[in-house]
């Protein structure tokens, strides 16, 4: 039980991605995976109403907690999502994994400015990393890896 993998995309770009473990030898473009999960949010918004909740896949679940954003002035209708995203194993909790992306993307748009969030590169947002260990806390780790910190 554990999260892989971690990230904060706005729209189809990729700002924060942090990898705990390696699913596979595949490594997948950061900002393909931003630009599918924009993608499936703009579809679930669309066609059912609705945010992408929790995608289960055979070995792994994709977690998503997202909020709409814009500029200071800009038309409502130039809203952007800013989604934080999980890959996990299949038996961690959803609901906990969830709790814990709405908190870090609550931190992440109280640390940066919106002006920042939409101008700045991937790397003005690395120094993010180190509250978003803080925030996932043991959660990140495998439970072999869990036993082995404590020994």
């Amino acid at each position: 039980m554990a999260i892989l993998e971690v990230g904060i995309n706005l729209g189809m770009q990729n700002l924060v991605e942090i990898k705990y473990y390696s699913s596979s030898d595949n490594v997948l473009d950061p900002n393909l995976r931003a630009g599918f999960l924009s993608a499936l949010e703009s579809f679930t918004s669309e066609v059912f109403g609705d945010d992408i909740n929790v995608i289960s896949l055979a070995s792994f679940k994709l977690v998503c907690y997202c909020e709409m954003i814009a500029l200071p002035g800009d038309n409502i209708d130039n809203k952007q999502p800013l989604l934080s995203y999980a890959i996990i194993e299949k038996g961690t909790d959803a609901s906990v994994v969830k709790e814990q992306l709405n908190q870090i993307l609550s931190y992440f748009l109280n640390r940066y400015p919106l002006n920042d969030i939409f101008s700045k590169k991937p790397k003005y947002f690395k120094q993010f990393e180190a509250r978003i260990n803080e925030v996932l806390g043991d959660l990140r780790l495998k439970t072999e890896d869990r036993f082995r910190s404590i020994f």
